[in-house]
């Protein structure tokens, strides 16, 4: 996937470009309590996280998360994609929006394209287990609760989801 469109979005590979909106939106009071703390503080902290995340999973996996933008103003609204954790047998899909961009179908739509265009067997998602805005965007997306589980032996329990 190099782009892809929607009728509101483009999705495209993060590049070291867009380290000031990564810093913003991975300081988000919602995806530091949802998602976790990244611990990126700064604009070189951002392109690292880009470099050693994103863009290193593009090479060793051929996917990743994507830059979400709007597409008529190519504002970023967020991330989309696919991600391979070491602790789990088969890709998940992550996505986080700016707050202003919740509520409005941008998530869904992002995550069906994505989806679409990865055409795996089988696709997992995690979420906190009070994270209710994006279980319930999975159910749409028609994945179905699986279990509780934790990505470590020390990590938050997690709720696993499954397509």
């Amino acid at each position: 996937m190099t782009e892809l469109k929607t009728e509101r979005l483009i999705l495209r590979r993060l590049t070291v470009d867009d380290a000031e909106f990564i810093l913003t939106l991975l300081n988000e009071p919602s995806f530091l309590r949802y998602i976790g703390d990244k611990k990126v503080r700064s604009l070189d902290d951002a392109r690292q996280y880009i470099l050693n995340g994103p863009v290193a999973s593009y090479e060793r996996n051929g996917f990743g998360l994507n830059l979400v933008e709007l597409k008529e103003s190519h504002t970023p609204i967020g991330m989309c994609g696919l991600l391979k954790r070491d602790e789990l047998p088969d890709p998940d899909i992550g996505f986080a929006l700016l707050p202003d961009y919740c509520n409005k179908g941008f998530a869904f739509e992002a995550a069906t394209a994505v989806l679409q265009d990865a055409r795996l067997e089988r696709v997992l998602a995690i979420t906190s287990l009070d994270n209710d805005a994006s279980i319930n965007l999975l159910q749409r997306l028609g994945f179905r609760f699986e279990k509780v589980t934790r990505l470590s032996a020390d990590g938050e329990q997690v709720k696993l989801f499954t397509r």
